[in-house]
Parts: C-alpha cells; sequence; structure tokens
C-alpha cells in the first residue's frame, strides 16, 4: 500500500507523514498495525465531534438510504440543505441570513471574491500580510508570500496587503476596495488573534467607504473558540462570512453567507453568476446538520474554554516559548524550528498527531475534536512534555 500511496498518489510534499489508516474512533486514529494514534490535528480542524462520531455517522447512512445527488445546487428543494443554511440563519447576527453551499473552504473564498466584486462593482481587494486563504488561483492571489505565489504567476491583479492588528494601516482601505478579506484568527501565521479592537476598526472604515469585510472562518468556525463563530469575540460582524472544514464533521464542504440583497447579485446579469454542482449534497449536508446541531445543543462551547486551560496548564516547559490562539486553536510556539520538527515526528513515533503551521516554522499546532478528554489532554500533553526533556 505505501509503494501505490508514492507511485499513484499525487503528493504535497515530499516526505508525507504516511501513517497507513486502518480506522478511526473518537479521539484516535488506527493504523493498519493496530497501534492507536491520539489526534491533536482533527483533520487541521476539519472533524469537531471527532472521528465517526454517531450522531454525523447516522445521519449520513439515513440519507444514503434516501437520495444521493439529483440536481445542481439551487434548483431542487431538497430538506439537508435548506434545513442547514436555516439553522446557520437561525444563529447568526442579521443580515447574515443567506448561505451559499460549496465543496470546500477554498472555493467559498472564490465565491466571496466574486460575490464582493460584483455587489460593489469594484475590483481591489485587500488581504492581510501572512495569511492563509487556500491555494486556488483566487484564494492564492491573496497570500503574499512571493516564494509560493511566483511559480503560479501570473494570478489575480488589484490585491493589495495590509499588516494584521495594524491601525495605521487603516488608510489603505478607500473607495476603490471592494473588500477586505481577513482570518478572524490568522492559521498559518501562528494563531494570532486580533488585538485592541482590531475588526471593530475595520469594520467601520469598510463601511465609511462602501467596502464589504469578508471574514475567513474556515478554522475558527464552529465552537473552537468558545464561541460558534469566532467573530463573536471580537465585537464584530461581517458582511461576508466563509466557513468550511468542522462544518462538514468530516465530510468535504465549504460556505459563504451574507445578506439575501448581497448574495441575489449572484442570481441576475448574468443568471448563474455562480455555479457548483456538487455544493449542498445532500449526504454532506446531512453530515453538516448533525454536526452543527451536536455543538449548538451541548456544552461543546463552553468546554472548549475550559479545555484550553488545560492545554495552557500543562503544556509548561522551559522549550515552550508562548502559547497562542483562543479555545481549542492553539499554536505551541517552540524555540527553533530544528525542536518543532523534531517534537512533531518524534510524537508521531509515540503515537501522538502533532502538525506544523504553514508560515511559523517554530509552531506546533493544536487543534483536536472539540470531544477530547481531559484524561486525553493530560496524556498528550505529557508526551510532548517527555520528548522535549530528551531534545
Amino acid at each position: 500500500m505505501q509503494d501505490d500511496f508514492y507511485k499513484y498518489q499525487a503528493q504535497t510534499t515530499p516526505h508525507p507523514l504516511a501513517i497507513e489508516v486502518s480506522h478511526a474512533e473518537g479521539s484516535y486514529i488506527y493504523d493498519t498495525s493496530g497501534k492507536a494514534h491520539l489526534d491533536f490535528v482533527a483533520g487541521v480542524s476539519a472533524t469537531p465531534l471527532g472521528h465517526r462520531h454517531p450522531k454525523v455517522v447516522y445521519a449520513i447512512k439515513n440519507q444514503l438510504d434516501r437520495y444521493m445527488h439529483v440536481m445542481v445546487y439551487g434548483e431542487y428543494i431538497q430538506e439537508p440543505a435548506v434545513a442547514l443554511t436555516k439553522l446557520l440563519a437561525k444563529h447568526l447576527p442579521e443580515p447574515l441570513n443567506t448561505t451559499y453551499l460549496v465543496n470546500s473552504g477554498t472555493e467559498a473564498i472564490e465565491g466571496s471574491i466574486k460575490l464582493a466584486r460584483r455587489y460593489t462593482g469594484r475590483s481591489e481587494i485587500i488581504a492581510a500580510k501572512n495569511a492563509y486563504h487556500g491555494n486556488t488561483i483566487g484564494a492564492l492571489s491573496l497570500m503574499d508570500y512571493q516564494e509560493r505565489k511566483r511559480p503560479f504567476l501570473p494570478l489575480l491583479p488589484d490585491i493589495k496587503h495590509i499588516k494584521f492588528n495594524c491601525d495605521n494601516c487603516l488608510s489603505k482601505i478607500t473607495t476603490n476596495t471592494a473588500a477586505v478579506i481577513l482570518e478572524t484568527i490568522q492559521g498559518g501565521a501562528g494563531f494570532i488573534v486580533p488585538t485592541n479592537n482590531y475588526l471593530h476598526k475595520i469594520q467601520q472604515r469598510c463601511n465609511e467607504v462602501g467596502a464589504l469585510l469578508i471574514l475567513d472562518e474556515i478554522q475558527p468556525g464552529f465552537g473552537r473558540t468558545g464561541k460558534l463563530f469566532g467573530f463573536e469575540n471580537y465585537n464584530c460582524t461581517p458582511d461576508i462570512l466563509v466557513t468550511g472544514k468542522g462544518l462538514g464533521g468530516g465530510m468535504p464542504i465549504g460556505a459563504f453567507t451574507s445578506s439575501k440583497e448581497i448574495m441575489s447579485t449572484l442570481s441576475d446579469n448574468p443568471k448563474l453568476g455562480h455555479i457548483t454542482t456538487f455544493g449542498g449534497h445532500p449526504v454532506i449536508a446531512s453530515a453538516a446538520l448533525a454536526t452543527l446541531t451536536e455543538i449548538i445543543e451541548t456544552d461543546l462551547m463552553s468546554q472548549a474554554l475550559e479545555k484550553e486551560q488545560l492545554f495552557r496548564k500543562e503544556l509548561q516547559h522551559p522549550k515552550i516559548k508562548a502559547i497562542r490562539g483562543r479555545g481549542l486553536m492553539l499554536a505551541i510556539i517552540m524555540e527553533s524550528t530544528e525542536i518543532t520538527n523534531q517534537v512533531i515526528l518524534q510524537a508521531k513515533d509515540q503515537g501522538l498527531i502533532l502538525f506544523w503551521l504553514l508560515f511559523e516554522p517554530k509552531a506546533i499546532r493544536i487543534t483536536p475534536p472539540l470531544t477530547i478528554t481531559n484524561e486525553e489532554i493530560i496524556k498528550g500533553c505529557q508526551i510532548i512534555k517527555d520528548i522535549l526533556d530528551t531534545i
């Protein structure tokens, strides 16, 4: 299987972790030798209820017995998609009441760029330095990291960049700006949280000049920060909200949500202004509905903040220089890149799954399922500290 993996499946890095997966359950992934791996990454924040949560599995199987794909998005009335978008609207502030379901977070970013340009009639998009919004051409264009962009040039024009948390950069948002797009918490940069009421100031400036504010909640969304949506922590409501990852409960999904007024501009002049075949797929929408319902109806969100404090308590070590983030979206900052690499690779051998961040080489990602137990947290943190003691 490993030989076939390297021969037939396109690789994203020269050296994948290459765990050969047998099955997964709860907070654990099991390899084909029977070894259990405690998962501190949750599929990069994509499985908030852990692996194969029974309510998600039931929703998928139940929908499979009814129907799967029947028509392209938005033409037929399909109960799972309607129920999901209605539940999202119920738990979002006005005017965020209309959702377009797609297949991934990066696709939702693409849709949000199109929507902002269509609604405002402007072309300029402002993004943050060290931002990550995906890898399709439009999403990649928002990145300022030239090393990653250069092989794929030319990209989208009229993209400008500002520093995250920089009040002095607000003046760069002008009447030429269609939208400012930011991660509510910067992910790849090292889980940088907004400070000094930054997002509220961005929203005010956008309102002054008629630009839209797009917030990327693909990682912070769905309970990970102690609120259903990360922006609820920061005195701000976006004009367009982009979600993905955790919404699907382990199934592929993305979404962008706005007001009925703004979203309606994609339906005419031209008609079919945005099209997807499999967006809103009934099986995936059913999984998402079960996931969202479970997060809303339990205390998992408040638990996320309690578990954050447990992580911060347990991860005390001289080689750990900082712990960034909020809730169960945390990044351990090490003394050096070399230590980070050693910890992640040795943890894999010891049955703990950790991962890197894109732009901060000293960071170790800690984004476990919201359902992780205190005992599992303590167990995983002890593995990390034991490894650090040997370095």
